[in-house]
This record gives structure tokens, C-alpha cells and sequence, in this order.
């Protein structure tokens, strides 16, 4: 039996476009230990666990005349030094050049004639410290048979994972013919296919993403539930062929202060600092939102199946990642206010699911953050872009140090895609004592991001100095 795109797999193929890549990155700073981190370090490294990872070694394989979904084949000609490439930054080696850098890397569509995936690895950080860039296209990542590349290159201090004894032997990808024959017996099983396949390669948007949402089951209650559209501002907007990012680096301490402060979640101060941060960047544009102005934040949340009795560490799409859709009060001039709203709108929403918890999802081996924001952004790209302002995924990381081989990790910040008309994207994780926000934006609408992550570090100033 070929191994074929499932129908949601094979839209993001479908809709990708050159100004709107559908791939997920994060950026991973280590410090470079005293025996030495290098190219040929990390080369090694990541070969050493691809056998767990069956997919990266494969590419997708379009069947004729589009008479069925792609396949996925092995890659033949493999070549693992295409896929981790080296780069290096000049002097000084500071932040804000790396991050220019990845605006740059991660606006590249990856080659659909090879596996889906690449990463970077940057040196000539400052403080001696290198960086690896990832991407990896949304295609690849269902959080069961494939995760993130980086939840399997990362470990825990002092852990060490066996390498996946194995001797890789490609097998012979399906000729023309095979795949008509296999398309064929697939359309007889199910003819509606053929059909379906057909206006999918038509681009029919419209019949796309409802085949996405279709799939989804449960993203479709998500969209009847909403009447209107986003409320209009300069997050939406077309999409241009360039991209600006920044990252951001905040103390988590700060957060569990105001939590215990007000009672509420560390997840609920995180979205009220964005809330302000928001509602400044607009101020710093000029505009003034009226008191009753809100954001539209389309939020995915890890929420458990109605017959699942636990989070499952086996299988992370086993549970469920649910588009939600929280308004931000950016026009809400108190802080301690905005908190409460936002703690509000939460609450609602977590009142009718079985919401997986920070702890629970602490349990999962290696970095899996990078996992749920791929599912993360799995799930926002079923939802249509009028009903929402920004994709914002939060997702909580290991509070201990993690290592990729003898080099330890300072800094991980996420790299949520664009998707069509929305002009940022916001990824969010707590790492090691610190939560990292990951902005990337549309070079055009965006030129100011930086001003925006600035805005950040203000906002939660101004909420921890909030007397109450």
C-alpha cells in the first residue's frame, strides 16, 4: 500500500504560496562548551537520531494527472548535508543580526524535490555561543509517526539516547505507473477522492479549507461558532515576499509573581502582556483605540479527547489542539483590568474542554514545545484568516537545562508562518526560567516589529508595578 498524504497533509501543500511558506521554525542559542560544539558536532548528532525519524528521510512524490494525493517516498538520493547547512554572522554577532538572519532563512520556501526540512547551524555569536535554525513544513509533523526535529535533538542534563542502530537502505521510489495503478485501486475504494483531489489542485480555496476543517471535525464548531468577521487594523493585510523577526527573552518569575498575586494562570499574564504590548505598538503608530477595542487572537489549545482519561505522551495529535478564538481588550487603558478580561475570556473558553495541563505536557520527552507549535499551527491553518487578527501559540517548556550533545541551550525562541492576510505571528514557550516570544512578521506591515517587542518587556513592567 503506497504511503499517502492524509487530506490534511496535502492541503498545506495545496495552499502554500511563495509569499506564505507553510513550514515551522524555532531558533535554539547554545553556549559552546569547552570540548567544542561545531558543524561536524551537530552533523553527527542529528544523524544519529534520524532513524527515529523515518520521515525526514522522505520526500513527496505528486501521482499523475493528480489522480490521487501524494505519496511519500524514500529520498534516494539523500544528502544530509544539504539539509544542515552552515552559516555564520558578522562581527559583532549580535541578537538582532541573528534574527535578521532567520527572517531571511525562513521566508524560503523548502524544495519539494527533497525531504521537508532544513537546519541552520550559525556561529559567530557573540559571548561564544552558536545557533540552530530549524524548519520544518507543517506536511511533515502529526506529533505521532514524525515530531519537530528539535524535540529529538535535545536532551536533558546528564541523558543520553542510545543512536538508532540501523543500516538505512532506500527503497526504489514508485514509477509513473505504479502510482496510476495505485491511484486507480485507491479511487475505486473511494471515488469521491478523485474528485476531491481534482479541486484541490484547482486551488478552490474555498473547497480546500473546508476539507481541512471537514477533517479537523473539531475545528468546524470553532468556525459556525463565529457570526463576524476580525476586527479590522493593521494586523491583516496582504502578504509580501519578506519577513522580519524578533525575539524576545522575559523572567518566568515575573509571571508566577502577578499569577499568585491575582489568582489567575501564568498562560493568562502572558496573553495580557501581549494585550499590552498591542495596545502601546498601536499607540506608537499613531492610532487610539477606542475603550472597547480588541484584538482577535486565534489560540490553539491542547484540550483532551471526550473518552481519553490522560494526556498521552505516545501520541501529542492523539489529543487534540483546538483553534480558539480569545478578543485581546487593547483598547483597555488599566492594566490590572486587561488581566481580568483576558483571565475572563480564558476561563470561558476552558469551561467547555478538558484543557491538557503545563505539567502534563512537561511529561513528554526532549523539547516538545517545537512539537505543539507545529501542531499549533496545523490547526490555525483550518481556520479562514477573516476571523481572526494573530495566531498567537503558547506552549510550555522544561524548566531544566537541555543540551543538544555537550552543548547547552540558553535560548529557544519559536517561528510561527504567516498565513494568508495575516501580517504576524506570535509563538510563545517557558524555558529553563524564562519565557521566550518569538514575533515574525511581513517585512512591509511589520518594518516595526522590533518596536513591538520592545512593547513586551514594557507591558510586563507595567503589570508587575500594577498595585492591586
Amino acid at each position: 500500500m503506497p504511503d499517502r498524504l492524509s487530506a490534511l497533509d496535502a492541503s498545506f501543500l495545496y495552499v502554500e504560496e511563495p509569499t506564505t511558506p507553510m513550514h515551522v521554525g524555532s531558533v535554539a542559542v547554545f553556549e559552546r562548551p569547552r570540548g567544542g560544539f561545531d558543524y561536524d558536532a551537530l552533523l553527527a548528532l542529528i544523524s544519529q537520531r534520524l532513524g527515529y525519524l523515518p520521515r525526514y528521510r522522505q520526500r513527496v512524490v505528486p501521482v499523475p494527472a493528480h489522480l490521487a494525493r501524494p505519496v511519500w517516498a524514500d529520498d534516494v538520493d539523500f544528502d544530509l548535508n544539504y539539509h544542515v547547512r552552515r552559516s555564520a554572522l558578522p562581527a559583532p554577532g549580535a541578537d538582532d543580526q541573528l534574527f535578521e538572519l532567520v527572517a531571511r532563512l525562513m521566508v524560503r520556501p523548502l524544495d519539494r524535490e527533497r525531504p521537508l526540512w532544513e537546519a541552520y547551524y550559525i556561529e559567530g555569536l557573540a559571548g561564544d555561543r552558536v545557533a540552530l535554525v530549524t524548519k520544518t513544513h507543517q506536511a511533515m509533523i502529526d506529533g505521532v509517526g514524525t515530531v519537530d526535529l528539535a524535540q529529538l535533538v535535545l536532551d536533558g542534563a546528564g541523558s543520553e539516547r542510545d543512536p538508532f542502530e540501523h543500516h538505512w537502505t532506500p527503497r526504489r521510489p514508485p514509477g509513473r505507473a505504479q502510482l496510476v495503478v495505485d491511484a486507480i485501486g485507491d479511487a475505486v475504494q473511494r471515488p469521491g477522492d478523485v474528485l476531491d483531489n481534482a479541486r484541490q489542485v484547482a486551488r478552490d480555496v474555498v473547497s480546500s479549507a473546508e476539507k481541512t476543517v471537514r477533517v479537523v471535525g473539531s475545528l468546524a464548531s470553532a468556525v459556525r461558532s463565529v457570526v463576524r468577521p476580525a476586527p479590522s487594523g493593521p494586523l491583516n493585510g496582504p502578504v509580501s515576499g519578506g519577513r522580519v523577526f524578533a525575539g524576545v527573552r522575559t523572567s518566568l518569575d515575573d509571571y508566577r509573581t502577578i499569577r499568585a498575586r491575582r489568582g489567575c494562570t501564568v498562560n493568562d499574564v502572558i496573553f495580557a502582556v501581549l494585550t499590552g504590548a498591542l495596545r502601546q505598538w498601536l499607540h506608537s503608530r499613531g492610532e487610539t483605540p477606542p475603550t472597547s477595542a480588541t484584538v482577535r487572537a486565534l489560540v490553539p489549545m491542547a484540550v483532551l479527547e471526550p473518552d481519553t482519561a490522560e494526556f498521552s505522551t505516545a501520541g501529542l495529535v492523539g489529543n487534540r489542539l483546538e483553534p480558539c478564538l480569545v478578543d485581546l481588550p487593547v483598547g483597555e487603558p488599566d492594566p490590572a483590568l486587561r488581566l481580568q478580561h483576558v483571565a475572563h475570556e480564558m476561563a470561558a473558553h476552558l469551561d467547555t474542554r478538558r484543557p491538557v495541563t503545563a505539567r502534563a505536557m512537561l511529561k513528554v520527552g526532549g523539547f516538545a514545545p517545537a512539537t505543539m507549535h507545529s501542531l499549533a499551527a496545523r490547526a490555525a491553518g483550518s481556520v479562514s484568516g477573516r476571523i481572526f487578527n494573530v495566531l498567537i501559540a503558547n506552549s510550555p517548556g522544561p524548566q531544566e537545562a537541555l543540551y543538544a550533545g555537550p552543548a547547552r541551550m540558553s535560548a529557544i525562541y519559536p517561528v510561527m508562518p504567516l498565513a494568508r492576510s495575516q501580517s504576524l505571528a506570535i509563538g510563545v514557550t517557558s524555558y529553563h526560567g524564562n519565557v521566550y516570544f518569538g514575533l515574525n512578521g511581513d517585512r512591509k506591515a511589520m518594518h516595526d516589529v522590533n518596536v513591538l517587542a520592545e512593547m513586551i518587556e514594557e507591558a510586563l513592567e507595567e503589570l508587575r508595578g500594577t498595585e492591586w
